[in-house]
């Protein structure tokens, strides 16, 4: 079947829904692609790079709609796109049915099948698909990109000759995947970051990638996220207003405040508010990633950049994503195939259309003349509840010390039978073997014991660098072997020869290990 990828026509959207490298892809499920002449030159993609994919490129929207089985676009399709679209043909892109009802219906009356990629259930197997994190990923790194250019100071600390430069105090107010790439970004940068969640089970990441978390104390159980596929809950009114007291106690001290609080099909709830702007510092940056929803900031206006009266910079883009746009795509582009590599069981060409896979099924929105949205719930099997483990009984002391001499007296015992078991097998060896040989076999015997005793009170996740490092030292046998080779015997150089071959194979191989193990280890 033909792939085709429409130019958007959504004004200041960089953005295309296939890349070169995504065609490449599509081609190997055995779909043809065909791209809409000009599609990724804002994104950085010249048709020619299409053409050498083996895309092909045309001239018009209306002859690749002609043309291609499937439709794929970044933003929802408009009104004039659908109504050239036939009954049967499929088109992928954010739709936000909630918000767009007419679209919705249009879809339906056109016989088109609709795949909403913002629908895209949040579970484990559906990640390489979701593309609304693969975007806000990339909205929370540039938001801090954004900051920093309205920011007149450095955001790392500095100590100069010319002075101390103290670090940039940034605030981030969501931990989701947004706020998290924030977080990153801005510990990379040297920030000073503070985080807020009403998810208090974040506070474990917030912190392990940098950051400081903002507690707070409030008695009443914040409700997870799993009702809402996986972002926070609406708070509670008294949550709300003990939330906004720490922001306004924490607004006089932090430089850079980057809000990411939103659930897709609400508006955004106002986080920070007016006066919160007004008790902070002259030349501090907010970033709003909810603007398109009326955004977190109360003072901010969508798709601008305004300065407060004392000095405080709002930056209300809705176009993160698209400013990035060669990165977004490519991320896009791969969930787009992601999502085709599905619908192409067989990869032979062909769209199987399965509806009873969850995937699938929630993110269509309409199909065969029927709205389908919004879907059931996907059909995860539950992990079943574990019994609780029940308390072992303290043991008293004298309790303690009855074991620990059971224990003592069972090891003894085991000690005892291994030395006399050992000492009567030497006695029997001894019998029929030369003095010489005896002396050597009791130092090999002695080795092995000491070397099994080391080995054993190691830790379990230290055994592989212990192990190949202790086999490249231990190969020091290769001397032996190598005094042996030059000897009167053939027998003795054969196997002098194959003592070397395989000693040189542990002490490479232990030191390549090592080497590996310890570049996990190292900052690229």
């Amino acid at each position: 079947m033909k792939i085709g990828a429409l130019r958007e026509s959504y004004e200041g959207e960089a953005r295309v829904a296939v890349t070169p490298s995504s065609a490449t892809h599509l081609q190997k499920l055995g779909h043809e692609v065909v791209i809409e002449q000009g599609a990724g030159a804002r994104a950085g993609f010249s048709d020619e790079e299409y053409r050498r994919s083996g895309v092909t490129v045309v001239p018009t929207a209306a002859e690749l709609i002609g043309q291609a089985d499937v439709v794929a676009k970044v933003r929802q399709p408009t009104e004039a796109e659908l109504r050239q679209m036939r009954a049967g043909q499929t088109v992928i892109s954010f739709f936000y049915p909630a918000q767009n009802a007419e679209l919705l219906a249009l879809a339906k009356e056109q016989g088109v099948t609709a795949i909403a990629m913002d629908m895209v259930p949040r579970i484990s197997r559906a990640q390489k698909m979701d593309a609304l994190s693969s975007m806000a990923n990339i909205a929370g790194y540039r938001a801090v990109i954004e900051a920093a250019n309205n920011f007149g100071r450095f955001f790392t600390g500095q100590v100069t000759a010319a002075g101390k430069v103290p670090p940039a105090k940034v605030l981030v107010v969501g931990a989701g995947v947004a706020g998290l790439a924030a977080i990153g970004a801005s510990v990379s940068l040297g920030a000073q970051v503070h985080a807020f969640d009403v998810r208090p089970e974040v506070a474990e990441q917030i912190e392990s990638m940098g950051a400081e978390f903002v507690f707070l104390e409030f008695d009443q159980p914040v409700q997870d996220g799993a009702a809402t596929g996986g972002y926070a809950a609406p708070s509670s009114p008294e949550f709300r207003e003990k939330q906004l007291a720490k922001f306004r106690e924490l607004a006089p001290q932090m430089d850079i405040v980057i809000t990411t609080a939103l659930i897709p099909g609400r508006d955004a709830p106002v986080l920070w508010t007016r006066d919160m702007v007004e008790a902070m510092k002259p030349g501090s940056v907010i970033v709003d990633l909810a603007a398109e929803k009326g955004g977190n900031c109360e003072l901010t206006v969508p798709d601008e950049r305004i300065v407060t009266e004392n000095g405080v910079t709002i930056i209300g883009y809705t176009d993160f994503p698209s400013r990035m746009a060669a990165q977004a795509s490519e991320l896009y582009g791969n969930n787009i195939r992601h999502f085709l590599f599905d619908l192409t069981p067989k990869k032979d060409g062909v769209i199987a259309h399965n509806m009873e896979d969850d995937v699938i099924r929630g993110a269509t929105v309409a199909h065969d003349h029927d709205i389908t949205w919004p879907p059931p719930p996907p059909k995860v099997a539950a992990i079943a509840a574990q019994k609780p483990k029940e308390k072992k009984r303290e043991l008293t002391v004298e309790e303690r010390r009855a074991a620990e001499a059971v224990a003592f007296q069972g090891e003894t015992r085991r000690q005892v039978a291994l030395l006399a078991g050992g000492g009567a097998l030497l006695l029997l060896i001894g019998l029929v073997a030369p003095v010489s040989f005896m002396s050597h076999f009791i130092v090999f015997v002695l080795a092995c014991f000491v070397g099994f005793r080391v080995i054993w009170n190691v830790a379990h996740s230290l055994h592989t660098p212990l192990m190949a490092i202790t086999n490249a030292i231990s190969s020091i046998i290769i001397l032996g072997a190598l005094i042996q080779v030059g000897s009167g015997s053939a027998w003795v150089t054969i196997l002098g020869a194959l003592a070397v071959l395989m000693a040189s194979v542990n002490i490479f191989g232990g030191f390549l290990v090592t080497r590996r193990m310890l570049a996990m280890f190292q900052k690229s």
